[in-house]
């Protein structure tokens, strides 16, 4: 045979070689590995204790804040309101006029009402 003759029929192409059962096993383990690290990550950011829920609890304590500040400057206010009505007589005149509509003896009560157009 010469050298550029091309190789007979029926020869059969080389296969590739096997691949060793411990290649195999670390493939395996790196799949493993990868689907674990996966789950562990969407854990952390999606899970009952992860980022997604700190940010909630995080909004929610906020508006807790607000209304705990609310709440307190409405007590402060009522605290006021009540110390005015111990201590100052015009204080308790004027909620009883206001609120009950109260008159003192002598003082005459005008009642204006609006009257709608005629058509």
């Amino acid at each position: 045979m010469t050298a550029d003759a091309p190789p007979p029929a029926s020869v059969p192409s080389p296969s590739p070689a096997p691949v060793p059962r411990s290649a195999r096993h670390r493939t395996w383990l790196r799949y493993g590995l990868f689907f674990i690290t996966a789950i562990v990550l969407v854990d952390a950011v999606a899970g009952d204790k992860g980022l997604v829920a700190l940010l909630q609890a995080r909004r929610q304590a906020a508006a807790i804040e607000r209304a705990l500040e609310q709440a307190r400057a409405d007590n402060d206010a009522l605290r006021a309101l009540a110390r005015r009505l111990r201590e100052d007589p015009a204080a308790i005149e004027s909620v009883a006029r206001r609120d009950l509509g109260w008159i003192k003896p002598g003082e005459k009560v005008f009642t204006i009402r609006d009257i709608t157009p005629a058509r």
